[in-house]
């Protein structure tokens, strides 16, 4: 499965509009957060599935967080602020344990990351409008297939 994920697109079009043509070829589309209403946009652009959850940013009434399963792995997707995610990740890795998360998907931050520590994945794409200590705009591919997992940083 290959699954487009975004967040901290801030309503920034010209931006976002620059992800369409990679998102187009995904099976799913995750946005966690700030701004929820930009999900919307892009399923319009792409028609593939969108989950999204709302951001620090966001005043929709939807989820500000999800847990799911994609090809029997458990993900976690938040925006990050509620887990203090700019002062460490300590409070989102504790989350993550307490629920056998396999992935946890967040934003808030602006900075891309992507480590595996304790046979979990935490991704943050980066964004694709703002990004913070570093000169370029991003967000990710992730495939997922026969238990492998393969996370591609997109550079706009």
């Amino acid at each position: 499965m290959k699954i487009g994920i975004l967040s901290d697109t801030h309503g920034v079009r010209e931006c976002i509009d620059k992800t369409i043509p990679y998102l187009k070829n995904c099976d799913l589309i995750i946005h966690a957060g700030d701004n929820f209403s930009d999900s919307k946009y892009i399923h319009n652009m792409t028609k593939v599935g969108i989950m999204a959850v709302k951001g620090n940013c966001d005043f929709d009434n939807v989820e500000d967080e999800l847990i799911f399963d994609i090809e029997d792995k458990v993900i976690f997707l938040c925006h990050g602020d509620k887990y203090n995610v700019k002062y460490g990740l300590n409070e989102i890795e504790a989350k993550a344990k307490s629920i056998n998360a396999d992935i946890v998907i967040f934003g808030h931050t602006h900075i891309p990351l992507n480590f595996k520590k304790d046979n979990i994945i935490y991704l943050n794409p980066g964004s694709t409008s703002l990004p913070r200590k570093v000169d370029y705009k991003s967000f990710s591919i992730m495939n997922i297939e026969n238990n492998n997992i393969e996370i591609e940083q997109i550079i706009l």
